[in-house]
């Protein structure tokens, strides 16, 4: 199912308007799946991560706004897409907040999640620049692990190859339309974050973390 368009972070949007429409199958292949329970998972640390920083930074309002709503929305609707095509979620039991936060059941990638949770809850927690740089690393994972297939799919023994998954690979056009609202979404949050770091180190300082410089400043609209 590999598209013969490139999706690219900086330019998505407007590449997507030109895409071909397909037609829904009625079921998804490996990669397909697995990139699907992998972003259920994603989001959903985005998720607790920003409400675990909310409450160490009470007064930083960006992370209660990102992670209480949109962020909340953005795993609940990768949930239900998992739903409609009979893909059982790997974190049933995500909205039982607080106990859930930092817990990834997930059988395939819940060690990756609870490690990548750990590690960001940490070091966002030593100072206000710190949890905001962690805000913004998680939104350039998100545009990369949606657009290309994420490199821990790969090396898990699941026989998906490199390219195998990913928005740059399905032809699933609910999906594609899905991954690209999120990436929407993450551009938004990279955007608010950047401009609460650049409070504190000066306008124009930020540098990209994961994202090349060229796709953060085109972005930022710089």
């Amino acid at each position: 199912m590999k598209l013969q368009k490139v999706f690219t972070v900086a330019a998505l949007g407007l590449i997507y308007l030109a895409a071909p429409l397909f037609a829904q199958a009625e079921v998804l292949d490996l990669g397909e799946e697995h990139h699907l329970i992998f972003m259920r998972e994603e989001e959903k640390l985005a998720r607790d991560v920003y409400m675990t920083l909310s409450s160490v930074y009470p007064d930083q309002g960006v992370f209660s706004t990102i992670g209480d709503n949109s962020e909340q929305t953005h795993t609940d609707t990768v949930r239900d897409t998992l739903e409609s095509y009979s893909i059982a979620d790997p974190n049933p039991d995500a909205n039982n907040l607080p106990d859930s936060i930092g817990v990834f059941t997930g059988a395939d990638y819940g060690w990756y999640f609870t490690e990548k949770f750990n590690y960001l809850v940490n070091k966002g927690s030593q100072t206000l620049l710190d949890g905001l740089y962690v805000g913004a690393f998680i939104e350039e994972l998100d545009m990369v692990d949606i657009i290309y297939c994420p490199k821990v799919i790969v090396e898990t023994d699941n026989g998906i190859g490199e390219g195998e998954c990913g928005l740059n690979y399905t032809d699933e056009n609910r999906l594609q339309t899905m991954y690209t609202h999120l990436v929407d979404g993450s551009k938004d949050h990279l955007r608010a974050y950047v401009k609460n770091i650049e409070t504190i180190i000066g306008e124009g300082n930020y540098v990209a973390q994961i994202l090349s410089q060229e796709e953060v400043d085109a972005i930022l609209g710089r």
